[in-house]
């Protein structure tokens, strides 16, 4: 594999988004004697932002981010929805669901996330560089009109958008190993055949029926035209790199293979890290390694190298900056000799080969590449 470098899009909004502290995600209830940050603090990708500076600057452009505009919000939430979220932000913020809140900042951080995403996008089609939209607040939770698990404005799933009516791509493949199924790019895309969207997550349920209605289940497969191109593949506790892995070889490259898109996009949440506190995966950073140098090879034999990483979550901010060093580490193809500090817990291997197994049992009838 040659040697990459790699384009970050950066703004200094994304650190001034700040979701009201309480009882973790939760509301404060008075209970306790000291409130805790909201777990999508900053230092999480100032902490990223450190690493890639401090290891990998030789290879790093960093490139400053325009804010979406209105037309390309418009290709996936509904015009009410965004002008509420403005007026919410205007107020001075606050809570918008039991774990998701905004300030006076969020607006501004959250219309410059996207367009990050929008531009890694456009990057991907103009140069060999890698493109990184080092953003925040997320986006993969975020539906056409509802805010959810910490997001307002689907990031990848505005990019995937842009490329289909910019004529960028025909097809799109999205691959979310974020530990939370996306469901809101679910969402956006259930009824559609042009984009294909593949989730690797920890199996859970539901967190708010009313703003999080989709289960994340292998059943949860798709409608009319899109029927089959929506793969949830949910990972039962304890999940690691051999399990990830497997899910990469029986799944993952026969369907996006199959597929042939014009670019593949990446909804990168570390937050199946070993430690994270809102996963019950373990994967390591060589886990993670092994993440970006199967989506870039990917990526080379079925999307003429068009990859693109958009950050997502990851919740422990010393660990996820490792666990995403090392998710660039395997896409640019190179090493930096750096290990995981906090690589101490062994994975179930075998119940996530069981569970993969019964998922891809489920999609042979559409993918039957799977069936091997």
């Amino acid at each position: 594999m040659t040697e990459k470098n790699l384009a970050v899009y950066w703004d200094d909004s994304f650190l001034a988004h700040e979701p009201p502290a309480g009882e973790f995600e939760a509301e404060w209830t008075g209970r306790l004697a000291v409130k805790e940050p909201h777990p999508d603090r900053e230092e999480r990708i100032r902490n990223i932002r450190h690493i890639i500076e401090h290891t990998i600057a030789d290879r790093v452009d960093w490139e400053p981010v325009d804010p979406v505009t209105d037309e390309q919000l418009a290709r996936v939430h509904e015009p009410e929805y965004v002008d509420a979220f403005e007026r919410f932000c205007e107020a001075g913020g606050g809570r918008l669901t039991a774990e998701t809140g905004a300030n006076e900042a969020s607006w501004t951080a959250a219309r410059h996330a996207a367009g990050a995403a929008v531009q890694v996008t456009e990057r991907a089609f103009e140069s060999d560089e890698l493109p990184y939209a080092l953003c925040r607040p997320s986006g993969h939770h975020a539906q056409p009109a509802q805010a959810d698990g910490f997001c307002f404005f689907n990031n990848v799933a505005i990019a995937a958008e842009h490329a289909r009516e910019t004529g960028l791509a025909d097809r799109v493949a999205i691959l979310d190993w974020d530990v939370h199924h996306g469901n809101g790019t679910q969402e956006a895309f259930y009824d559609r055949d042009d984009v294909l969207f593949v989730s690797l997550h920890n199996e859970h349920w539901s967190w708010d029926p009313e703003a999080h209605p989709q289960t994340g289940d292998g059943d949860e497969y798709g409608a009319g035209d899109g029927y089959g191109y929506n793969l949830n593949v949910p990972l039962p506790p304890g999940t690691g790199n051999d399990g990830y892995a497997y899910a990469f070889d029986r799944i993952v490259e026969p369907v996006i293979g199959a597929f042939d898109p014009d670019l593949l996009l990446i909804s990168a949440g570390q937050d199946p890290g070993t430690v994270d506190p809102l996963g019950r995966c373990v994967v390591t950073k060589e886990g993670f390694e092994t993440f970006g140098r199967r989506a870039r090879r990917l990526s080379e034999q079925s999307a003429d190298g068009r990859l693109v990483l958009v950050q997502e979550g990851g919740y422990q901010i010393s660990h996820l900056p490792y666990a995403t060093l090392g998710v660039l580490e395997g896409a640019l193809g190179i090493e930096t000799g750096i290990e995981d500090p906090f690589a101490w817990l062994d994975e179930d291997v075998e119940s996530a080969r069981r569970a993969i197994d019964d998922v891809a049992t489920a999609f042979a009838d559409r993918w039957p590449a799977v069936d091997t």
